[in-house]
């Protein structure tokens, strides 16, 4: 967990990202959903058993910024995401999570859910 938080210390907003190269195919990723507004992949560095990462094709940089004009591509992100933990045999509940700026953990500057599941959440969390 040290390591996660001391990435996203030094990630900084800015430039193109890890997630937009995944999502223009220069970096290899099996998607694990795909439409025209979003990818899903599993974590490359998982913090759970089960570890789903749902970007959306439009290069939102991080929470604290999306527009009003964001809503539906954020509940479709929503939507998604319950599919996805669906689809992983989630049946026992699931934590979804969008971290925003350094104090909340956001180590890649293109807003993304995390779909966190496959044993028992603790709380409070960090």
């Amino acid at each position: 967990m040290a390591d996660e938080m001391d990435k996203a210390q030094a990630a900084k907003p800015g430039g193109d990202t890890i997630f937009a190269k995944i999502i223009r195919k220069e970096i290899p990723a099996k998607f694990i959903y795909e439409d025209d507004q979003c990818v899903a992949f599993n974590d490359v560095s998982p913090q759970a058993p089960t570890h789903i990462l749902v970007v959306p094709r439009k290069p939102i940089v991080q929470m604290s910024q999306v527009e009003d004009s964001d809503a539906a591509l954020l509940g479709h992100l929503m939507i998604v995401a319950k599919k996805c933990a669906q689809q992983a045999g989630l049946t026992k509940g699931y934590r979804i999570v969008v971290n925003d700026g350094p104090d909340g953990g956001q180590s890649v500057y293109h807003i993304h859910i995390h779909v966190l599941g496959g044993r028992v959440m603790s709380w409070p969390p960090g």
